[in-house]
């Protein structure tokens, strides 16, 4: 058994990371584990070093603009093409799916308590479970969002998603994931995305809970910053993709598939992280949520949530997005005469939330970390009463977000279909009342 990794010259990693990286969003990285295990000059050479397999995973069509391609090359020590045909999995997990056609509609306000951590013995693809979604995946158009619970890692065993990428918010415990490409570890406060068709492990020490939100239509990038200009909210150099780490192990192995919102699986003779070295710009990363440089308003008014985009994932209608994803982080509020929590909203779009730590500006109460809520298309939302009277009176000095708050939200263009697990666990039935004592303060005759 051999597995060994190397430090790059250019990794930027704090002391804190339990493994090396590479800094840099979108770059072209070159990786390797043993000196010279890169080919020099080419791709595919007719030997690779070490006598390793050339093999190129591509994330975009080969004719795609050369700014948007994303593809990368690995050399292996076997091809991932030797493994034994893929069959469905009999009672696979009946709570992830992608299929949305069955769905009821339903346009109310929902929220949902704390997902609950089974007792059971369970890994990362045992617990994922699907709570809304919208599209196609034959179509790669559209998108979904599931919760995740596990208490067990992933043994022998590695998953990957011909669907589309997965953006992972980690809300308990430590994901510390094998991929391909590398290891990274994922704490609370932190995410990481794994693209289309990547495989990967995970492995936790204890109960693990958090949310995913997967896209099928393209990629996640950097939302640009206009007026903004050159520098602020995500940095590019704080995204962390891992360095090289192969493993040569032979032992039974089991890969699974999800495809086309159906798991199967196969089953392999050695371990498929046997990548001595790789070079590309199609990699996994992960994003440390306290790095994000927030902009503010520092004159009046509440500015809208599309200042704390971290990632987007455009459609084809320019300004508008398939998903974005949007942190409410630790910051200062200065606004004078203003109404400080977020406005009351009918929003074209469609938002999900999810809380990671702490207490959400707009619902001080019943909005709880490892929860959830969901606004649909032009469904009202807003502060709740509690909020609404105190934020209306209150004197208005410079007041600090706390540190130890942190919520975020899935955002999307598509109107999102429920699925019947989501509407009939974990909801909390008495949300609509928070909203039910917000009484007419109209003063008609006010000079």
């Amino acid at each position: 058994e051999k597995t060994k990794q190397i430090t790059h010259m250019a990794s930027v990693t704090p002391p804190k990371e339990k493994y090396n990286y590479l800094s840099g969003f979108g770059n072209h990285f070159a990786s390797e584990s043993l000196p010279g295990a890169l080919p020099p000059d080419q791709n595919s050479p007719q030997k690779c070093p070490y006598n390793l397999y050339a093999e190129q995973l591509s994330g975009t069509a080969f004719t795609v603009p050369r700014d948007k391609n994303q593809r990368s090359w690995f050399y292996r020590i076997r091809p991932s093409v030797c493994h034994l045909p893929f069959t469905p999995i009999k009672g696979a997990n009946p709570l992830l799916t992608n299929d949305f056609s069955k769905c009821t509609p339903n346009p109310n306000q929902l929220r949902w308590m704390p997902y609950t951590i089974d007792d059971k013995s369970h890994d990362f693809i045992d617990g994922l479970k699907t709570i809304a979604g919208a599209g196609d995946v034959s179509t790669k158009h559209g998108l979904a969002v599931h919760i995740y619970t596990c208490n067990a890692s992933m043994k022998d065993k590695s998953f990957f998603n011909s669907d589309g990428d997965l953006l992972i918010v980690p809300q308990q415990g430590t994901l510390d994931i094998q991929t391909e490409f590398g290891f990274i570890e994922v704490r609370s406060g932190e995410i990481c995305v794994i693209q289309r068709g990547i495989q990967f492990a995970v492995a936790v020490e204890g109960p693990s809970r958090g949310y995913v939100l997967e896209i099928y239509s393209g990629h996640f990038r950097l939302p640009d910053l206009g007026p903004i200009g050159a520098n602020g909210l995500a940095n590019p150099r704080d995204f962390l993709t891992p360095v090289a780490a192969y493993e040569d192990r032979n032992v039974s192995w089991t890969v699974v598939d999800k495809f086309q919102g159906h798991l199967f699986s196969t089953t392999k003779d050695h371990s498929p992280f046997n990548v001595v070295a790789w070079h590309g710009n199609y990699a996994p990363y992960k994003y440390d949520l306290s790095k994000f440089c927030t902009m503010n308003c520092v004159s009046f008014d509440h500015a809208d949530p599309s200042i704390f985009t971290v990632l987007t994932c455009p459609s084809n209608e320019p300004g508008t997005a398939i998903a974005d994803f949007v942190i409410f982080p630790p910051r200062w509020t200065v606004s004078e005469h203003t109404f400080r929590p977020p406005y009351y909203h009918r929003n074209c779009m469609s938002e999900y939330m999810g809380l990671i730590r702490g207490v959400y500006e707009a619902k001080e109460e019943g909005f709880l970390p490892g929860g959830g809520s969901l606004h649909s298309c032009m469904t009202p939302h807003g502060p709740d009463t509690a909020t609404f009277e105190k934020a209306s009176t209150v004197d208005l000095k410079p007041a600090k977000l706390p540190d130890n708050t942190l919520a975020f939200m899935f955002e999307s263009s598509l109107l999102f279909h429920i699925t019947d697990y989501a509407q009939a666990g974990n909801i909390d039935r008495n949300y609509y009342q928070c909203w039910q004592d917000l009484k007419s303060h109209f003063t008609p005759d006010q000079k």
